[in-house]
């Protein structure tokens, strides 16, 4: 299975005092250790993270600082990761997207579709996304 990681993700895994840490690492090493997965990134989570990174620090962590966490973290998964570049266009959404919030969630539910990915989030109020268990973003 292929998973497009959401940028809360990728942030509760990246930062060990996020509340959701441990339970996301867990996911990652038991989803890394099968032998058909596959873990994805593009661009919006990745800047997601930079982003959420700097902002939930306050600035104590820098825009380099976190691209640096990210690069390391993305480097662990070794051949189990792989970068999907986003060509999925903004113009069209699916119906439960009523909300300008949710149009990063239904653009990244939509590119990971188009891949044969499922998007893993916390957030479970995506439908069709897959929810990390027990984790809530």
């Amino acid at each position: 299975m292929k998973y497009l990681l959401d940028v809360n993700v990728l942030v509760a895994w990246g930062w060990s005092d996020h509340v959701a840490h441990e339970q996301t690492a867990k996911w990652i090493t038991a989803t890394t250790e099968q032998k058909t997965s596959r873990l994805l990134t593009s661009p919006i989570p990745e800047l997601g993270f930079v982003r959420v990174s700097v902002q939930r620090t306050t600035g104590r962590v820098t825009v380099e600082a976190a691209g640096n966490v990210l690069a390391g973290m993305l480097r662990s998964l070794g051949a189990k990761h792989a970068f999907l570049p986003d060509d999925r266009s903004a113009r069209r959404f699916p119906g439960w997207c009523r909300q300008a919030s949710r149009t990063t969630d239904a653009h990244l539910l939509e590119l990971a579709k188009a891949h044969g990915a499922k998007l893993a989030t916390l957030d479970e109020r995506i439908p069709g996304a897959f929810v990390l268990s027990g984790l809530r973003a």
